[in-house]
């Protein structure tokens, strides 16, 4: 187990998980070319879905956490209370961009539908999460302090 740690730098569950991902990209690469795409905007937009996320969307998303979590070296674990929702509503953001924008043309006539309600629907998912999450946090709380005053022995006066 230390050998391919030492030669790969994690542990073999990631080097697994990597090689999946690289595999359903390659293969929604090539699905794409077979559907008569056009590789020079496949392969742009590969390299551009990279460049965008490495060089603007991960210092973005790196300084908001950082301004949630307060000054290196402090734990803050309600920050997770804000960062599973936000994530999770971010990529729903990233994935029906188009459709929330509006500008996906070939959505309605392939479809039926109409893309006017993705916007309503993930605000609404967004709201759920963040009140899921809270609630949650408040369960937890409860929680934590039910359990402090059990263990706390009683005043004697």
């Amino acid at each position: 187990m230390r050998l391919p740690r030492r030669w790969y730098g994690a542990g073999p569950p990631h080097l697994v998980l990597m090689a999946a991902s690289f595999a359903l990209a390659g293969y929604a690469g090539v699905r794409l070319l077979d559907a008569g795409g056009d590789t020079t905007l496949v392969v742009l937009w590969f390299v551009g879905a990279a460049l965008v996320h490495d060089l603007v969307l991960l210092p973005l998303y790196t300084l908001v956490d950082r301004a949630l979590c307060g000054p290196p070296g402090r734990r803050n674990e309600l920050v997770n209370f804000v960062r599973v929702p936000a994530l999770l509503s971010g990529l729903l953001l990233l994935l029906w961009w188009p459709l929330i924008t509006r500008r996906a043309t070939r959505y309605e006539p392939a479809s039926g539908m109409s893309p006017d309600r993705f916007l309503g629907n993930w605000l609404l998912i967004t709201a759920v999460l963040f009140v899921l999450s809270a609630l949650w946090l408040a369960a937890r709380t409860a929680r934590s302090r039910r359990r402090a005053t059990k263990a706390r022995p009683p005043d004697s006066h």
